[in-house]
Order: structure tokens, then sequence, then C-alpha cells
């Protein structure tokens, strides 16, 4: 059994940040890639960053520059670091992890707000 373990999230003002953690446990062979989609309301799920291991890292345009995503190896943990928030990243973000030989999991989610 997969779990997904997300923290952080909560309400911040524009311009505020947030960190976003992510612990995967359970019968792991090996974790290809980690990352971060959000769902706002009324839209579909996009994928925000990931990381696969080795390093490589992909983000969607509207956060370059802003978000930062990290990965703790040891401890099975991928980090969203969010900079300079803007009210349009309000969404529910959702952690992600692609696991070699059990396949794709995701955590429950929590809610960012940006607003004033």
């Amino acid at each position: 059994q997969v779990q997904l373990v997300e923290s952080g999230g909560g309400l911040v003002q524009p311009g505020g940040s947030l960190s976003l953690s992510c612990a995967v446990s359970g019968s792991i062979f090996s974790i290809n890639t980690m990352g971060w989609a959000r769902q706002a309301p009324g839209k579909e799920r996009e994928l925000v960053a990931a990381m696969v291991t080795g390093g490589t890292t992909y983000y969607v345009d509207s956060v370059k520059g802003r978000f930062t995503i990290s990965r703790d190896y040891a401890k099975n943990t991928v980090i969203l670091q969010m900079n300079s928030l803007k009210p349009e990243d309000t969404a529910v973000y959702y952690c992600n992890a692609y696991i070699v030989r059990s396949g794709q999991y995701w955590g429950q989610g929590t809610q960012v707000t940006v607003s004033s």
C-alpha cells in the first residue's frame, strides 16, 4: 500500500509565500517522478511542477521563476516552494508520484488560497 501525505497550504496574501511538502510511504521499489498538480474551481487539473529522479524538472509557464520544486531522496519527499503568489494560484494542490513497477499515485489534496 502506497500513501502520499501532504502538508502545507493555507491562506496567504498576494505576493506571499507558501511551502507544500509531500512524503511517500509504503511498498516502494523506486520513485521515478514526483510532482504537484493543481485544480481550481471549474478548471481541469494541471501539472504545475515535477522532478524526475536525477534532477530534470518541469514547470508550467505560469509559475516559472516563482515556484521551485525539490526532492529529498532519502525521505521520499517532494517540496514545492511557492513565492510571489497570485490570486490565480488559488487551487487545490495534489502531490503526485510515479513509482516504478507500481504506477501513479496521488495525494488527497491541500487547499492554497491567495487573497487579501
